[in-house]
Parts: structure tokens; C-alpha cells; sequence
């Protein structure tokens, strides 16, 4: 149990990082990709930005727990184990919830597929971090 608690809390830093300079990035690169968030439908209170600092924590220890559970079932090299983590996670979870989003919401495609993106890199992100911490 420590090894997921403590791999979960490492990764939630390594996502944290990964989150802030990411969405640095896409700011860089895709400046009219960001002025979308200031649609009406995005929520721009700073008293909730503190969820967004969180989220990396709560993924990072949901995606450990589901690390420790199914690692057994991977095979392969690191990182081919990390990436087919990432792959699963983002297949199982977050491409339905994309989908609906997408279907549910008045956000464009391109906001989806970035959502995605950084879901998948996440993953990817854990499943390495969980793979060199808890194999």
C-alpha cells in the first residue's frame, strides 16, 4: 500500500509540472485555442483555482491504485509499459468522456482533441513514473 500511495504522490507532482508547463504551451502555440476559454461556459473564478492545482493528485492516485491492480497484465520493455498504461487509460476513460463533452458542450474540436492529448500524455507520464517505482 505504501508504494501506491507514495508512487500516486510522485507521479501527482510529475503531472502537476507536466499541467502547468502544458498549459503554458498551449498558450504559446495556440493562442487562439486559449482565448476559447474565455467563453461563458469555462468557469473564471480565481477562488476554485486551486482545484486545478489538486486535479493532478487525484488522477495521479486513482491511476496508481488502477497501476497496482493491472500491471501484471502488461508486458514488455519500461516503456512500452508506460505507454500501453497511458494508451489503456486514455481509451477506457478518457475518450468516452471526451465524446460526450464534445456531443454535450459548445467547445470545438480542436479544445477536445488537446483535452485528450494531455489526458494521454498524463497517463503516460504516470504509467512511467508507476513503472519505475512500483513494478
Amino acid at each position: 500500500m505504501k508504494k501506491v500511495f507514495v508512487s500516486g504522490l510522485v507521479a501527482g507532482v510529475a503531472l502537476l509540472i507536466f499541467s502547468v508547463f502544458g498549459l503554458y504551451i498551449t498558450i504559446w502555440l495556440f493562442p487562439g485555442l486559449a482565448l476559447q476559454y474565455f467563453d461563458p461556459a469555462f468557469n473564471t473564478q480565481s477562488d476554485r483555482i486551486m482545484l486545478f492545482y489538486i486535479h493532478p493528485f487525484i488522477i495521479s492516485s486513482a491511476l496508481s491504485w488502477f497501476w497496482s491492480r493491472f500491471k501484471g497484465i502488461l508486458s514488455g520493455s519500461f516503456l512500452t509499459r508506460g505507454i500501453e498504461f497511458g494508451l489503456t487509460y486514455a481509451l477506457i476513460a478518457t475518450f468516452p468522456m471526451m465524446w460526450l463533452i464534445y456531443s454535450a458542450m459548445n467547445v470545438s474540436l480542436t479544445m477536445v482533441g488537446t483535452w485528450f492529448a494531455l489526458a494521454l500524455a498524463q497517463g503516460i507520464t504516470a504509467g512511467l513514473v508507476f513503472e519505475k517505482m512500483n513494478p
